[in-house]
């Protein structure tokens, strides 16, 4: 400690000499991790805006130069782009809502006591960890696949017991394409939506359920009044990384249906400019603009659920 200069008739005021390094001490082993995250993602992506503002195109290397901003025109302007633009939103929004209702009454039911739920827990996390091609490829084989796949049996058994003549095979991912990669990644992000709100229904206030049970409000006065108010932060995450996800999401896209019949999404999208068509400047720019989407997607998916909820509350 050191005295600092002071006016005649004030006391000193007393300095740490060591709080500066201390301070530093305990952020330093923090620094490297930081170092790293910038390197690894915001360098490439200062790449990538760059890129984005060049006409690169591997097929014309002599024509490398300066586009502006005529890479962002062509993908705007693009019929094919306006439509995996849509693609993708209505995929992450469906995907994302539908999960987030199936992960909400999962873990509603999953919350309770009854034998056996550390093990119906850690099954129902099960499609969480498997690789997302992997999942992708059990639905297009194992579940769709019109000759044997699981859903067509399970049709034509029911179709021995109560119909009559031939058993309809159903191709499902001719017959709908979208739907069935929304259902798969459905069926892989139910689990996720499910472990954030569970962590979130463990931490609701149980002193202010007894209270209202006791003053006669009912389970649905409970859950509207009480648990839906207290999920309003996790329905939020869940919200914000599903749409991050899901509007980045390629693999499901690619393995299910290769991008045809109308699924062909941005990432998809991007792909086809980079690998196929070797438009690195226009595949960059539908990058920066899948980047901005995702922001502006979570934040409208925020303020909505936001606003539901104070409605409620109020």
């Amino acid at each position: 400690m050191h005295k600092t200069g002071h006016r005649a008739g004030t006391p000193p005021v007393l300095v740490p000499r060591r709080r500066l390094p201390r301070a530093w001490a305990r952020r330093a082993p923090l620094l490297p991790a930081l170092v790293f995250m910038a390197i690894v993602t915001q360098l490439p992506f200062l790449a990538t805006l760059v890129i984005s503002f060049l006409d690169w195109n591997a097929l014309r290397p002599d024509e490398r130069g300066f586009a502006g901003f005529e890479n962002y025109t062509q993908v705007l302007s693009d019929p094919a782009s306006r439509s995996s633009l849509l693609t993708t939103v209505q995929l992450t929004a469906g995907v994302v809502l539908l999960s987030l209702v199936l992960g909400l009454g999962a873990a509603l039911l999953l919350i309770g006591k009854f034998h056996g739920r550390a093990l119906v827990r850690t099954m129902f996390i099960t499609p969480l960890l498997l690789v997302p091609v992997a999942s992708a490829l059990v639905w297009k084989h194992a579940l769709y696949n019109p000759e044997y796949g699981l859903l067509n049996g399970v049709m034509t058994w029911f179709w021995s017991l109560f119909g009559s003549g031939s058993p309809p095979q159903l191709d499902w991912i001719t017959s709908a394409p979208l739907s069935s990669v929304a259902v798969s990644l459905i069926w892989q992000w139910t689990p996720f939506m499910t472990l954030i709100l569970l962590a979130g229904l463990q931490s609701r206030p149980i002193d202010a359920i007894e209270c209202a049970r006791v003053d006669g409000a009912n389970d649905w006065q409970i859950f509207r009044y009480l648990t839906l108010p207290h999920l309003q932060r996790y329905l939020e995450l869940g919200i914000l990384l599903g749409s991050i996800y899901i509007v980045q999401n390629f693999d499901a896209v690619f393995t299910i249906s290769s991008g045809g019949l109308g699924t062909a999404n941005l990432p998809y999208t991007i792909y086809q400019s980079f690998y196929q068509g070797h438009d690195y400047g226009r595949a960059s720019a539908a990058g920066i603009l899948v980047v901005i989407g995702t922001i502006i997607l979570a934040a409208l998916s925020l303020r909505l659920i936001s606003t539901l909820l104070r409605e409620e509350r109020s």
